[in-house]
């Protein structure tokens, strides 16, 4: 790859010079010299570029205040003979990176194939660095006459744009070794043993799901007509896997101002056909998974948490996504922290994951990461389904299943993050509350969000509801806000019944939903992500009250 980008760089030059390519390590005349280090004294450097008769160097450094002084180097290596006057270790500059003519050059020696990957992904960083932080890292001070103040976002910069550059130059571009070292880490984070990245969390909501429906759960297994528990006020993805898979969402209301399920009425939505739970912890904020993960153990239901929105949120100091059998999370660029595209669903059930794995991957049976091939040391030595004996294991299949990786590059944008998550979720809370403290001036008016008891929600949003004495209509107060560029949202669905999509589909109501459709026709959340000043949030927390005729 070298060779050709060196073709593609040096351009022919007149006889004298020097041909040289991109790696080398060269001898600077007195006049390069000092084009390259401003110091006139022979020195040696790495050729970066070549451009017509023009070569950047990045000089080599002497060992001591040389190398002291700078901040940018790389240490380097050759597999060729040094010239008597260049010494080990080799140190290059990419501060004193210059210009020089291929006229005062010679060739000295060539960097080794890991040093010029190494120095090269270096000084494309360096750049990708200055990049980061003039664009994403620039401190604008707020204008309330042209920034807008979104309801959700994604907070990335150097680091994270760097880990993408690596993964890229890597050039590996189905899942490697970032994601590998992306699930250990958020595996440890949430004290789990298994992690499984995919594209989306409502893949990962899928995959949670399709993996309860397999074969090898036997009896245990869902299966079309059974039915699983859940809520209409929340987002469609937590439902659809139970019809894609032929079940029964059975819909349970919710309590205002938690958002949650009314753990009261679990017992009246239970059915001899209920095989499970499946439940989302309301824009950062816990259900009571006491109340739920007892039922479910009582009952012999299975539990799946989607924690899409609620990263890092605990309940009893437990962190979500531990109390069932499977959880899922989203790193879409609205949640907790981001890859773009992208979720994750975990367990410590070694049995789950191993399905989930197979539901992810085509439905495989064989459980080989990428690149690798005989994992379970039989490839060729299975006999399963009615195939022949010695079938390629790579090529049989379990599960009618899908292909919801990542790429590695998203997975390195993640890694980046989780250095970051602590430090978002604690701004996420830190929001939550001046919004809490500054808006108790409207409670005649809007019903402000409460945190489920025993929990410490991961907030994703600030959620807000029309109390039946506000005297005025959801849309009306959203068109004022949207005036001011201040973004808000609606509780997702709403009320999920309510929906085109189910016209005709088979569920069941577990009593009534009356505090679901209230969130359908009242309630809209506002944003508390982490790139939101303190003065932004004074701002939307101002126009509410002015909407209101309060402390204006």
């Amino acid at each position: 790859m070298m060779k050709s980008e060196s073709a593609l760089l040096s351009m022919p030059g007149p006889s004298e010079e020097t041909t040289v390519s991109i790696g080398d390590i060269v001898r600077l005349d007195q006049t390069a010299a000092a084009e390259a280090t401003s110091r006139n004294r022979p020195t040696f450097g790495v050729v970066l570029r070549v451009a017509g008769d023009l070569c950047t160097i990045a000089p080599i450094l002497r060992a001591g205040r040389d190398v002291d002084a700078v901040e940018h180097v790389v240490e380097v290596r050759t597999s060729e003979t040094l010239p008597a006057d260049l010494h080990s270790p080799l140190v290059a500059s990419l501060d004193r990176v210059a210009m020089a003519s291929r006229t005062g050059i010679s060739r000295a020696a060539r960097l080794d194939t890991e040093s010029l990957d190494r120095i090269l992904r270096a000084a494309v960083k360096l750049f990708a660095a200055a990049h980061s932080e003039a664009v994403y890292e620039r401190q604008f001070d707020f204008d309330p006459s042209h920034t807008a103040i979104p309801a959700s976002g994604k907070v990335i910069g150097r680091p994270e744009i760097g880990n993408m550059i690596d993964a890229s130059l890597d050039g590996w571009l189905t899942t490697g070794r970032f994601n590998a070292e992306f699930q250990e880490r958020l595996a440890k984070f949430l004290g789990v043993t298994h992690v499984l990245t995919v594209n989306s969390g409502s893949s990962a909501n899928l995959i949670a799901f399709a993996a309860l429906t397999s074969p090898k759960l036997g009896d245990r297994a869902v299966k079309p007509g059974d039915e699983v528990i859940t809520v209409a006020a929340g987002f469609p993805t937590t439902v659809n896997p139970i019809l894609q898979h032929g079940a029964v969402p059975v819909f349970v209301d919710v309590d205002i101002p938690t958002y949650n399920i009314d753990v009261s009425q679990l017992e009246a939505a239970l059915s001899e056909k209920t095989r499970a739970i499946m439940l989302a912890h309301t824009l950062g904020n816990p259900y009571d998974v006491y109340a739920v993960a007892d039922f479910a153990r009582r009952h012999k239901l299975w539990l799946v948490e989607d924690c899409c929105d609620a990263l890092g949120a605990t309940f009893a100091g437990q962190l979500v996504g531990t109390f069932g059998d499977i959880a899922t999370v989203s790193f879409y660029p609205a949640h907790h922290f981001t890859m773009g595209e992208g979720g994750a669903l975990f367990t410590s059930d070694p049995e789950l994951k191993t399905i989930a794995e197979s539901f992810r991957d085509w439905g495989r049976d064989c459980y080989c990461a990428p690149g690798e091939a005989n994992t379970c040391g039989k490839r060729f030595c299975w006999k399963l389904g009615d195939l022949p004996y010695g079938y390629d294991h790579k090529y049989t299949y379990a599960h009618i299943g899908f292909n919801l990786k990542i790429t590695d590059m998203q997975a390195a944008c993640a890694l980046a993050q989780m250095d970051r998550l602590e430090g978002f979720i604690a701004a996420r809370k830190r929001n939550f509350k001046f919004l809490k403290d500054r808006l108790r001036s409207v409670e005649d008016f809007l019903i402000l969000p409460e945190a489920t008891p025993g929990s410490d929600p991961s907030w994703f949003g600030f959620l807000l509801t029309l109390r039946e004495g506000a005297h005025t209509r959801r849309v009306d107060l959203l068109e004022y806000l949207d005036q001011y560029k201040i973004g808000t949202r609606l509780l997702f669905a709403g009320n999920l019944t309510r929906q085109p999509s189910m016209k005709g589909r088979n569920y069941r109501v577990a009593g009534d939903l009356v505090n679901t459709d209230k969130i359908m026709n009242d309630t809209f959340w506002i944003g508390v992500y982490p790139g939101l000043s303190e003065q932004m949030l004074d701002f939307v927390a101002g126009k509410i009250e002015a909407y209101f005729g309060v402390n204006f």
